[in-house]
């Protein structure tokens, strides 16, 4: 007998076996702002850069949802960038929403937005893991990059620290990453 989560882990590397990307909630259904400006990849991401949101956890659609458009209002009001700066954010309960999204130059990791896509999980990881179902879903939207060509098959994997002085993507996350492959 499966539990939830294991039954949605085997559902994930199932469909990862056969190559189906994970459910992404879209710009539209989290109700994103428009961006000011948009800046095209020309070629596949050379770079998958994680990172972590340093804000409290979210564990279904209505809270990660609220998180979201807290992140995209911050990076927009406070910092003037032209959009939210992950390409990609995953909830604790597996969620992956749309940030910037495919084939669209991020700002999440200075010096290498425009070789390198954007990963953040919702939450601080400093001191704890994230969920099983996060995890699984990070490595899913990365996958599903490489099998549509957004993400070179020979990509290197990153936290946002190894590019710069920062915490980010925090001490158990980074440790976590390290023995992802592509690191």
């Amino acid at each position: 007998m499966f539990t939830l989560v294991g039954l949605a882990l085997l559902v994930a590397h199932v469909s990862q076996a056969f190559g189906a990307c994970p459910t992404i909630v879209t710009r539209h259904e989290w109700g994103a702002r428009a961006p000011r400006s948009v800046t095209h990849f020309s070629n596949p991401a050379h770079y998958a850069f994680i990172h972590h949101a340093e804000s409290g956890d979210c564990h279904d659609r209505t809270s990660c949802t609220t998180l979201v458009k807290s992140f995209q209002n911050y990076h927009m009001d406070t910092h003037g960038w032209a959009d939210i700066g992950y390409t990609f954010l995953i909830g604790g309960d597996g969620s992956v929403y749309e940030g910037r999204g495919w084939d669209v130059v991020g700002a999440h990791t200075q010096g290498y937005n425009s070789v390198g896509y954007g990963f953040c999980f919702i939450g601080n990881f400093m001191t704890k893991a994230p969920t099983a179902l996060a995890i699984q879903a990070a490595k899913d939207i990365i996958a599903c990059g490489v099998s549509n060509g957004k993400i070179q098959s020979a990509y290197v994997l990153r936290g946002h620290r190894d590019m710069g002085s920062t915490d980010c993507p925090g001490n158990v996350l980074y440790g976590l990453i390290k023995g992802w492959p592509h690191y």
